[in-house]
């Protein structure tokens, strides 16, 4: 790990058909508005200009209604008579309640205990890699579903690190005239910009360059001091990627309130990362398992994890980079997916050779090929 790297959350659905699952759960994909049966992957990864890889992650259970229940009783927190026939009327209802309780009371310790959100999730995985790694004080990026009050107060005042998170159009800045939307905000600033371009003045969205994974990135950037909603004071940077401001805007806020827009960008472009682990890491198997306990499946998604890891290595290796070069006459860049390819590829290639070596030397096919046959028994 590399003192400029960056440390990012986000989840997956690994979908699947039929219920027969330990733990999972029917969810609402966000892609497609649509129930699945899924399970929800939190990962932690990390990346820098050079590679990427994941570092840890959990599997989100469902909550266990009856547990839930009978856990907010036993620590006191009163549960509404009314709402008790929703148990055989609307089960999914009551679910939905037990849940909107737990999140009012997560505050305090023993309720926090009842159900791991996938908020609890990441802070944990994080303290695991903070504990791990005390001397690094990476900065932590995410979108706008992490981006919650009390998951950036606990990367500031517990965990003490850096981040970068995400905000949406309907966010509010608090402003001396009072609160206001960010997209409004966003589109005031914009107005003020282009009336000052007019007649020459200094421009209110200035322009940046950032590099990252070797290639440069310009935008157009508004940084400063606010305070938002329910968050505080944060560093607000709002981008553009046209130099003209005609495409949308992207929000986003940091806790160290002296940083720039050009390192506040640069470390949430870091964020892409996990979003092409998981794309790629599906093309690879990471939501193809077929069994059915729980510590199973956990056990194929790590094996998953380390294959990626190494194929993401191996993209760095000058050794194996000259060797599959000489040998298979390839551009060798690609995604993880084309490195495995090449790599077994290059695996045929080598046994080729092996086999054309022994003909050569007149051996028969036969004796070449039962040493291995047998190892690859044995194994």
């Amino acid at each position: 790990m590399k003192r400029n790297g960056v440390m990012s959350v986000d989840d997956t659905f690994l979908v699947h058909y039929g219920d027969h699952f330990d733990q999972i759960a029917h969810l609402v994909d966000p892609t497609t508005g649509n129930y699945v049966w899924a399970h929800d992957l939190v990962n932690l990864h990390y990346s820098d200009d050079d590679t990427d890889y994941p570092v840890r992650f959990q599997l989100w259970k469902p909550t266990a209604v009856d547990a839930l229940e009978q856990g907010l009783m036993a620590v006191g927190i009163p549960l509404k008579n009314s709402k008790q026939a929703l148990k055989t009327d609307a089960p999914h209802k009551w679910r939905n309640y037990l849940q909107g309780v737990w999140r009012r009371h997560q505050h305090q310790p023993e309720v926090a205990a009842l159900y791991q959100s996938k908020l609890i999730i990441a802070e944990h995985l994080l303290q695991e890699w903070v504990t791990a790694h005390p001397d690094l004080k990476l900065p932590v990026a995410f979108d706008n579903w992490y981006t919650q009050p009390g998951f950036c107060r606990y990367l500031d005042k517990t965990l003490r690190l850096p981040y970068v998170g995400t905000l949406a159009n309907n966010d509010h800045v608090l402003l001396k005239s009072g609160s206001q939307r960010l997209d409004q905000f966003a589109e005031h600033l914009k107005q003020e910009h282009l009336a000052a371009m007019k007649r020459g003045g200094s421009p209110t969205f200035k322009p940046i360059t950032i590099r990252y994974k070797g290639d440069k990135e310009c935008y157009s950037s508004y940084c400063a001091t606010h305070r938002i909603q329910s968050f505080g004071r944060q560093r607000l940077v709002i981008n553009h990627r046209e130099a003209d401001l005609s495409d949308g805007p992207v929000f986003f806020i940091s806790n160290r309130l002296i940083w720039q827009s050009p390192g506040i960008t640069r470390i949430r472009r870091h964020r892409w990362p996990v979003e092409v682990y998981h794309e790629e890491g599906k093309a690879e198997g990471l939501d193809q398992y077929q069994v059915r306990d729980f510590q199973a499946i956990e056990r194929h998604i790590a094996l998953v994890a380390v294959v990626y890891s190494l194929l993401r290595a191996a993209q760095h290796d000058p050794a194996l980079q000259h060797k599959l070069q000489r040998q298979l006459k390839l551009d060798l860049e690609g995604s993880v997916a084309f490195w495995r390819r090449a790599t077994q590829a290059q695996s045929l290639w080598s046994l080729a050779l092996f086999i054309s070596a022994g003909l050569a030397q007149g051996q028969s096919l036969r004796a070449i090929m039962t040493p291995l046959l047998r190892a690859l028994c044995a194994a």
